[in-house]
C-alpha cells in the first residue's frame, strides 16, 4: 500500500486532518508520522484550542486525546530511527529535517505538506495534490469517508456537500473535491 508521511502542517487543520485520515480508514493509504511531528501536533493544537478560549489545561488534555486517539487508530503509522538521518539533508529550515528523515526511514512515497518552499525534495505534493490523487484512487470509497465524518458532525450538523464547500473554501482542494462530487 502506498504510504506518505504527514507533516505537522497537514495534520493541524482539524477538517482537513480528519478527511485525510479518514481517507487511510477507508484504506486508500497508509499514514506515516514521527514522535517529532506528533509533538508538535500536540502543542500546535494545544496552542489552538486555547486561542479558542480552552482553558490551559482542557487545551493540553484535549491535544494529548487527539495524538493518543492518532497513535491508538494508526498503530503501524509511527517512523522510528529517523533521529540518525536528521540533518543530513541540507534543506533551507534545518527543523524540517525530521520530516525527510522520518520519509526515508518509513520507504514513504510521499511527504505531504504545506511547507513546499522548504521541503524541496523529490514526491512532495501539497494535501490539496495528495487529497486529489488519493481521491483518484477510488472516488467512491473517498467519497464513504466524507460521509462517515459527516454523520459525527452534531453541533453544529455538517452534509457531506457543506464539507466539501469547506475543503475549497479554506483548503482549496479543488480537484478532489469535483472528483468527489461527482462519484
Amino acid at each position: 500500500m502506498f504510504s506518505a508521511v504527514l507533516d505537522t502542517c497537514v495534520l493541524w487543520p482539524s477538517l482537513q486532518r480528519d478527511v485525510i485520515l479518514s481517507f487511510a480508514v477507508e484504506g486508500l493509504y497508509r499514514p506515516l508520522w514521527s514522535d517529532a511531528i506528533l509533538a508538535e501536533l500536540e502543542y500546535g493544537e494545544a496552542d489552538k484550542l486555547r486561542e479558542r478560549g480552552a482553558t490551559d489545561s482542557d487545551a493540553s488534555r484535549r491535544a494529548r486525546d487527539l495524538v493518543s486517539q492518532m497513535r491508538r487508530y494508526f498503530d503501524d503509522a509511527r517512523v522510528t530511527g529517523w533521529e540518525g538521518l536528521e540533518g543530513t539533508f541540507g534543506l533551507p529550515d534545518p527543523d524540517d529535517e525530521h520530516v525527510v528523515a522520518a520519509a526515508v526511514v518509513g520507504n514513504a512515497g510521499a511527504i505531504v505538506t504545506a511547507n513546499l518552499r522548504d521541503l524541496r525534495v523529490p514526491a512532495v505534493p501539497s494535501a490539496a495534490e495528495f487529497a486529489s490523487d488519493t481521491v483518484s484512487v477510488d472516488p467512491a470509497r473517498a467519497l464513504r469517508a466524507v460521509t462517515t465524518i459527516s454523520e459525527r458532525f452534531r453541533r453544529p450538523p455538517m452534509g457531506v456537500d457543506d464539507i466539501l464547500t469547506e475543503l475549497v473554501r479554506r483548503y482549496a482542494w479543488l480537484d478532489a473535491v469535483e472528483m468527489l462530487r461527482d462519484a
